[in-house]
């Protein structure tokens, strides 16, 4: 199939800049790819298989979508291919700074959600009249067990 070099750059530095590419499961040649607005799916479909089998991406097929992800050998490949310098990495391989915001109350402690009532709903201190605490007839409820034979057996 032939594909024009300014589509399969455009192809590639996508993939290069988000280090991951997604196209739906769709083989007609008309259809535009829905990133890459001017190239279409099929020419998308066909240079990614073509870089899975050099094994420089990795490919998951998932309800009618296609994800493929770059290898270590595909950003160097891709590297050499688009003339991009060593220091630049695929975004995927960034790693961001979290800010967690710290929270501060401003009595200066957190409350006690629960309260000793709470707990002694849970936790049975003792056992309550006409119940039975939870280590009381704990087992067949006598000591004397007595065997009267098994499955099939007349005793």
């Amino acid at each position: 199939m032939y594909i024009r070099k300014c589509e399969r750059r455009a192809i590639y530095r996508a993939l290069f800049e988000n280090g991951v590419l997604v196209a739906f499961k769709d083989h007609h040649p008309k259809r535009m790819h829905r990133e890459l607005k001017w190239v279409p799916n099929l020419h998308v479909i066909k240079i990614m298989q073509s870089l899975l089998s050099r094994k420089l991406v990795t490919e998951i097929y998932s309800w009618n979508w296609y994800y493929w992800t770059l290898t270590n050998d595909g950003i160097i490949y891709l590297r050499t291919y688009l003339h991009i310098s060593d220091h630049l990495l695929p975004s995927t391989l960034i790693s961001r700074v979290r800010v967690v915001p710290i929270v501060v109350p401003k009595d200066g402690g957190f409350p006690d959600p629960r309260s000793a009532d709470d707990r002694g709903i849970f936790r049975r201190l003792g056992p309550k009249e006409g119940s039975s605490h939870k280590r009381d007839n704990v087992g067949p409820g006598t000591d004397n067990l007595e065997f009267r034979g098994g499955f099939g057996r007349m005793a």
